[in-house]
């Protein structure tokens, strides 16, 4: 029998599911990479665009920089990113120019993997950016069939789409992609034999979500159905919204008598490394989810529920997450029923806040639409399989903006966009500066560059204290406690004691310095 594998996505999914991608530094996945390699895994899903940005605009550091030193340390594990498709950074539309860079600076850089979540499950549009990633340097792709529950959405269309991908040379491998957490163990009966079928010879991965409460069992069942790779997290960046914990799993796969591949030392190594920087930063580690069936209704995605509990908690209005929650769903219907993964799910959350917020004012809802709802809704993502609502087609209509957002993607070469920006700057720029300036805001862009080198994560390395790292544990004097905050010189949380009196000390993301 096959030994059933794992694609490791603590640093990527787990980091944006459980910690709204803003959680790890570039020095602290480089301090878990070489016990994450030692494990045995299919590859780790490391990144994302949206990961990318954050990190450049959180924590000033430069994408490619994270890229290579994560490379550096994980010799023997291919690292993967994930794409929507015709995006980067920007939730504007790419060019193919634009595209075919990305993926081009991804691959030299040490990305050799490319997952392909096209969120409108556009197979043209997938065999299309598979095809530029094997040009442009990757060694594997890996294309989504994502699922949703939807009045539009069908079994067939998913085997559909399975057929289209594994007909491909440029594909390697196809994965059944949950992002909201909504696939049932009764739905995992149905769906993945038929899909284990339609796929064939080429391996077979499942990615879900903790969500709903029922992402651990259903992994089990799917092992047994037949899929060859299964996604998980490890330790704190498990469970919740995020993936199934690693290490549960291999324990019922024990017990269910499936065998698999994976070090258990090297994970148990890996799960306190991001135990010791989840303490260390204060961030809470996902817990084990409740049987919750509102996920079928609003389907909001890991991700976005971190970034929506996030944006809400900077705004002081936390105490509004039921009420966007609810109108997402309203929303999602309102648009044809759009799959709820990056970037429809967080163009849906993003309009069902402005409507909550409108109420709120005695305004209607889609007083406010932003860009990329209007774009949307201008079929510049594609068609949604449902139509979409005349209240959101006659608001659309009546803005301004709407006609403003008609227009054509922009047509340059890369010649042509380095001449225009040599111009603008005088200056000449590499590929790389170049990307990072057309989809990157400019005063990102000029801090990342102005920020250095991304400082290593010092809890990684023990001194003194019982061998406890510089980042956590008790320091003696002034000197210690300065030279500990000095090695975190972008914190979010300090925590101080001295006797019987504790100090907590808490700020921003934005404002690290």
């Amino acid at each position: 029998m096959t030994r059933l594998r794992f694609v490791d996505t603590s640093l990527r999914d787990g980091n944006q599911s459980l910690w709204g991608a803003v959680g790890l530094t570039t020095g602290m996945a480089e301090a878990v990479g070489p016990a994450l390699d030692r494990i045995g895994l299919d590859a780790i899903d490391f990144t994302s665009s949206t990961n990318l940005l954050m990190g450049a605009k959180t924590h000033r550091e430069d994408p490619w920089e994270r890229i290579s030193r994560m490379r550096a340390v994980t010799p023997n594990t291919p690292l993967s990113a994930i794409t929507t498709g015709m995006r980067f950074m920007s939730w504007d539309r790419a060019s193919e120019t634009v595209m075919r860079l990305s993926l081009r600076l991804m691959a030299r850089h040490g990305l050799r993997r490319l997952q392909i979540a096209e969120p409108m499950n556009d197979v043209e549009s997938v065999l299309t950016v598979a095809r530029w990633a094997k040009e442009e340097g990757f060694e594997q792709v890996v294309a989504a069939t994502t699922f949703t529950e939807s009045p539009v959405h069908t079994d067939e269309s998913y085997l559909a789409a399975a057929r289209r991908f594994t007909a491909s040379a440029d594909i390697d491998r196809v994965y059944l992609k949950d992002p909201g957490g909504i696939l049932t163990v009764e739905r995992t009966g149905h769906l993945v034999p038929a899909l284990r079928e339609a796929i064939g010879a080429k391996p077979f991965e499942l990615h879900g979500h903790c969500t709903t409460g029922e992402a651990p069992q259903l992994y089990v069942v799917a092992a047994r159905l037949g899929v060859d790779a299964l996604h998980t997290g490890i330790g704190p960046l498990s469970n919740g919204t995020a993936q199934p914990g690693l290490e549960q799993l291999l324990d019922n796969l024990e017990a269910a008598g499936i065998p698999y591949e994976a070090d258990r030392e090297a994970i148990t190594e890996a799960a306190g490394i991001i135990g010791r920087i989840a303490a260390s930063q204060g961030l809470k580690p996902g817990r084990t989810m409740p049987y919750d069936l509102a996920s079928h209704v609003h389907q909001v995605p890991g991700g976005m529920m971190g970034t929506l509990k996030r944006q809400l908690g900077e705004l002081g209005l936390a105490d509004q997450l039921p009420a966007v929650i609810e109108e997402t769903g309203r929303v999602r219907a309102d648009l044809g029923y759009p799959i709820m993964v990056t970037p429809f799910s967080q163009f849906v959350g993003s309009q069902a806040l402005m409507n909550v917020l409108a109420e709120r004012s005695g305004q209607e809802r889609y007083s406010r639409i932003p860009d990329e709802v209007l774009r949307f809704v201008l079929g510049q993502y594609g068609k949604p399989l449902g139509a979409i609502s005349d209240e959101v087609l006659e608001k659309a209509a009546a803005l301004p903006r709407t006609k403003e957002l008609q227009g054509k993607l922009d047509p340059r070469s890369l010649d042509e966009l380095h001449a225009d920006y040599a111009k603008r700057l005088g200056r000449t720029l590499d590929d790389e500066e170049l990307l990072l300036r057309i989809v990157m805001a400019p005063d990102v862009l000029d801090a990342v560059r102005a920020g250095g080198p991304a400082p290593a994560w010092s809890g990684a390395a023990a001194r003194g204290n019982g061998g406890r790292p510089a980042s956590e544990g008790p320091v003696s004097s002034i000197t210690e406690f300065l030279d500990a905050a000095h090695a975190l010189p972008r914190w979010t949380h300090l925590s101080v004691r001295r006797g019987s009196e504790h100090v907590r000390l808490s700020r921003s993301p934005g404002a690290a310095t």
